[in-house]
């Protein structure tokens, strides 16, 4: 679905029609009982200072200028990594999220990646976002969001079941039933002769209020959910758990997406996939250490998933955010103080199926005379040892519940990762 008034209508109208045509079941039913959260940082995250690899020399000599400094005794030292393990911390920026970590409900991937060695923003992101490798990239249609919604199985979609934050809707929801792209749940407004958004409602209402069977249920549907975005629409959203969403002028949008997010899935409109991204990860140039461009970016992040994991109280149980780039930087620094495009990363996944606490996968390899890292036939960094379609494929199946990973990933078999800990059957 396009961001417009009337699409939004349609699409409502849709939902309807693919109701009574097929299912007797309303229309949302089973909609947004398990919500995925998407986060996507585009530029390609220099994840070896976001998730510090201490416990490994070579950090140190490979990124004499840029490299985090190790944790301390003192937890709250401001200029240090916080300790996480033997051989990982987050960046000091991350510290909100050290607490979703020590609860084993925060779990990092490491080295892991695509097989796309080209170097290319646009070619990575768009591989990723299809859900392919990139020999078969033309041969699969649609993103990867989109054919997870289309093979769930035995379940209707609302208009907003699936939505985007920004002004387009991301390739990987292309294909989907349904998707919406907006900024703002206040953008959506049926616009009437009368001035009454409400006066949708009671037509529907009439129309469909004495219908009886296969009409009736799927109408009441779409008025329950015409009059629960009005009534989101006229109320003052507040957040919980005295949640500070960050409001940066440097990306304003991030924060007050995720915002936007947590208020659809606490007002039970059928969420089951939410995409935002958090963008300025290219870091060339300047990227800094503890403060500067990149620490700026990680600062975002680190508050911005914290303050949506506290604002979501209850609801918390019901969703899932995965965290992901399009590729790695290179394992030492450029003469620009920064790091280049390189190849494996590590992915977060946070929520409570999730076996957290821990980081999976292999640790990074760092020594950039290894014979691996100079045979890649593209940018060197971290070798990718995890296919970025396992860690979804196995987020999908145990905690989406969905079993129709060969729809979703065709020809490819997931690796086990042990990354759900109490998943869905």
């Amino acid at each position: 679905m396009a961001s417009s008034r009337r699409g939004f209508l349609r699409q409502m109208m849709i939902g309807h029609e693919s109701a009574t045509s097929g299912n007797i079941a309303s229309a949302n039913a089973g909609a947004g009982e398990q919500t995925l959260v998407c986060v996507f940082l585009r530029g390609g995250a220099d994840t070896l200072n976001l998730i510090v690899p201490y416990g490994d020399d070579r950090y140190y000599k490979l990124r004499p200028t840029i490299s985090i400094p190790p944790p301390t005794k003192n937890e709250e030292a401001r200029d240090a990594a916080v300790r996480l393990d033997d051989y990982y911390a987050f960046h000091p920026k991350l510290r909100p999220l050290a607490p979703p970590f020590k609860e084993g409900r925060l779990a990092i991937v490491q080295s892991v990646g695509s097989d796309n060695a080209s170097g290319s923003h646009f070619e990575a992101q768009d591989q990723m976002e299809h859900g392919e490798s990139q020999s078969r990239l033309s041969d699969v249609g649609g993103g990867w969001l989109g054919r997870h919604l289309r093979a769930r199985a035995g379940r209707e979609m609302t208009p907003l079941s699936a939505v985007a934050i920004g002004a387009t809707i991301p390739e990987s929801l292309r294909g989907a039933p349904s998707a919406s792209a907006l900024k703002s749940l206040d953008e959506v407004q049926i616009k009437t002769p009368s001035g009454d958004p409400r006066a949708v409602s009671q037509a529907l209402a009439t129309m469909y209020g004495a219908e009886v069977g296969l009409l009736s249920q799927p109408g009441r549907a779409t008025i329950d959910l015409l009059n629960r975005v009005e009534a989101l629409r006229g109320s003052t959203y507040q957040v919980e758990n005295n949640a500070s969403y960050p409001s940066s002028d440097l990306d304003a949008d991030f924060g007050n997406g995720l915002r936007e997010i947590a208020r659809l899935i606490k007002a039970r409109v059928g969420l089951e996939v939410a995409c935002i991204d958090l963008g300025g990860w290219d870091t060339h140039f300047f990227q800094g250490t503890t403060d500067g461009l990149q620490a700026q970016q990680i600062d975002l992040l680190g508050k911005g998933l914290a303050a949506f994991d506290a604002d979501l109280g209850r609801e918390r149980e019901r969703v899932t955010v995965v965290v992901m780039t399009e590729f790695g930087r290179r394992v030492y620094e450029n003469g620009s103080l920064g790091t280049d495009h390189g190849r494996g990363f590590a992915m977060m996944v946070i929520g409570d199926r999730i076996n957290g606490g821990k980081v999976h996968g292999s640790k990074p390899e760092l020594n950039i005379d290894n014979e691996s890292l100079l045979s890649l036939g593209g940018p060197s960094g971290v070798p990718i040892t995890c296919d970025y379609r396992s860690v979804l494929a196995e987020v999908l199946a145990g905690v989406m519940g969905n079993q129709n990973i060969h729809r979703i990933f065709p020809g490819f078999q997931p690796q086990s990762i042990g990354l759900v800990s109490n998943p869905l059957v």
